[in-house]
């Protein structure tokens, strides 16, 4: 199909590639393009942003959960009349030396024109050492243009002719735009509900891109991006390798508010076509589970934050502690899985898992791993496995043991998640559409629950 398309990559994380990002999304919404937002990488925040903040749709490529043709079907089943992809970290960097499951990897299996942002603060002649290395680094590198992050407009005729020697077009410069910064913690940015005044920030960012980048000179370079050619998207694929469930319309209350908003959103299209019909509450402000729900999805986000306001709603916390241990077919990754334990930072929570939860002074287990099942349960029998990724700080006195995590080199395992016939309750976070038999098989389980 054909699909105009840009890959915004950086030299590294902390170049500005986010900022550029969302200040062209912005620029392009702002031209009245129908627009759909990507981000390499397994990244929940950035996508928040693309969805709560530019009001545009926003998914995930990540190209380890994915193989190639799976890539190319989220991005052809989800495109629009532009498609903007965001990198993570450096364009090259990966698994291991040889950079595997890279921003590179997505643009390689997507053939997606690449704009390269280069971070210019303290430099000169040196920006045309980086784009040559960075262009000739693979031979198919992608790199069709570059935009320069922090040079002045004196600065940027030079720069502009320092890209072109080398062979890619300059499509501007991004100035640092002060009235429009966004912190961040240590899972990255802060969330798009946390930030004052954010609709003008980014209306900043989005002036200040038409203003300063070649808009006319990217819409031409997407529309350049040659047809892809893909299998049926990814979402209609699962729904017919799952099409045997018993049932459709199966209700499952799932968690959203600001305490829980870490949701791939490729897993609630993973739900929907294993026969799930979501039920959406919070465990902030509701008082108990939706009546008649015969699933229960928590998802990550930061509960550590609102450990307060969630010990303090007993009832909502009664209500979760019944249905799980009354055998609700229950997922629970990462913050959802915090909220299980009996205490997170010393606040009183669910109680359904035994143990705490507490900050430790620095990341647990980051990255990506692959879970293998050590016993029968909710997911998956015995060997059964998906790929899936960690990143947190904190820790519990009781991981579980139901599966295995090895990470991409083998040379690293841990036991992990608690398994049982209604229950997957762990770190790792689970993008569903890597394994649909997951889904399936949570579908099956739910349409048998019978709470009476």
């Amino acid at each position: 199909m054909n699909s105009p398309r840009l890959l915004i990559a950086g030299t590294n994380s902390g170049c500005g590639k986010t900022t550029v990002s969302i200040a062209l999304m912005k620029a392009f919404k702002d031209r009245g393009l129908d627009l759909c937002a990507f981000k390499c990488g397994p990244d929940y925040i950035d996508p928040m942003f693309h969805r709560a903040v530019i009001g545009i749709p926003s998914y995930n490529l990540d190209p380890f959960f994915c193989t190639p043709k799976q890539l190319c079907a989220v991005l052809s089943g989800h495109a629009r009349a532009l498609s903007v992809a965001e990198g993570v970290m450096g364009y090259y960097d990966g698994i291991g030396t040889e950079g595997d499951a890279s921003t590179y990897s997505v643009a390689s299996a997507t053939k997606t024109p690449v704009v390269l942002v280069v971070n210019v603060r303290g430099m000169y002649t040196s920006a045309g050492a980086i784009i040559r290395g960075f262009k000739s680094f693979r031979e198919d590198s992608g790199i069709k243009g570059v935009i320069f992050n922090g040079a002045s407009a004196m600065l940027y005729k030079d720069l502009k002719a320092i890209a072109e020697r080398e062979g890619v077009r300059a499509y501007g410069s991004m100035p640092k735009v002060a009235e429009a910064e966004i912190g961040s913690r240590h899972l990255g940015l802060i969330t798009a509900a946390e930030i004052e005044d954010l609709q003008a920030r980014i209306a900043a960012l989005g002036a200040k891109a038409s203003e300063c980048l070649d808009i006319d000179g990217l819409l031409e370079l997407a529309g350049s991006a040659i047809e892809l050619e893909c299998e049926e998207p990814a979402v209609k694929a699962s729904q017919a390798e799952v099409s045997g469930s018993e049932a459709f319309g199966i209700p499952i209350a799932i968690a959203r508010d600001e305490a829980f908003c870490f949701i791939y959103e490729e897993n609630i299209e993973a739900l929907e076509a294993a026969g799930f019909k979501p039920i959406w509450f919070s465990p902030l402000r509701d008082k108990e589970l939706p009546k008649g729900v015969k699933a229960l999805y928590l998802p990550g986000g930061y509960p550590e934050l609102y450990a307060a306001e969630l010990s303090e709603n007993d009832r909502m916390l009664h209500s979760v502690k019944s249905a799980v241990n009354s055998g609700l077919p229950t997922f629970a990754e990462c913050g959802g899985f915090m909220y299980l334990h009996e205490q997170l930072d010393g606040h009183p929570m669910a109680g359904a898992i035994p143990g705490r939860c507490f900050k430790t002074d620095r990341l647990q287990r980051f990255g990506y791993i692959t879970i293998t099942a050590k016993e029968d349960n909710l997911f998956c029998g015995v060997g059964g496995s998906i790929r899936a990724h960690e990143f947190h700080y904190y820790e519990s006195d009781d991981p579980g043991s139901g599966f295995r995590a090895e990470k991409p080199s083998g040379k690293r395992g841990w036991d992990c998640v608690h398994a049982g016939p209604s229950l997957y309750a762990g770190y790792p976070h689970l993008y569903l559409p890597a394994n649909p038999e997951f889904a399936l098989n949570f579908a099956r389980r739910a349409s048998e629950y019978d709470p009476l």
